[in-house]
């Protein structure tokens, strides 16, 4: 269930930024920069999945560029390659790699939390 509710939060916030993106004068272009090689040695991937999380990449860079210089849809794009691309890695990723959560380093989780107050 919190991993439904990240991914919900994390796709609402794609969708604003895009929406808000969209208002502005100037064309917005899709500039994310997913590094797979960090991605591959951080969920352990065996060659045969680092080869398929690759394409998957790829696939959703070429699908949010098109999402983000479309006139029309754009919302319905970004959503579809944004589920799109969950539902991909789902199938390549072992269910541990697919639910591994981020973790700061204790140095790092220690200053966050002084900032924070807590």
């Amino acid at each position: 269930m919190k991993r439904l509710g990240l991914t919900l939060v994390a796709a609402l916030c794609l969708v604003a930024t895009t929406f808000a993106a969209g208002n502005q004068p100037t064309a917005a272009k899709w500039e994310g920069n997913i590094n797979v090689n960090k991605l591959g040695k951080y969920l352990n991937l065996s060659s045969v999945q680092a080869e398929e999380v690759a394409n998957i990449c790829n696939y959703f860079d070429e699908q949010m560029g098109r999402a983000t210089t479309a006139k029309k849809n754009k919302d319905t794009m970004v959503r579809n390659a944004v589920y799109g691309n969950l539902k991909l890695m789902k199938k390549t990723l072992t269910d541990a790699q697919y639910t591994k959560p981020v973790h700061l380093p204790d140095d790092e989780e220690q200053r966050h939390r002084s900032k924070v107050g807590t």
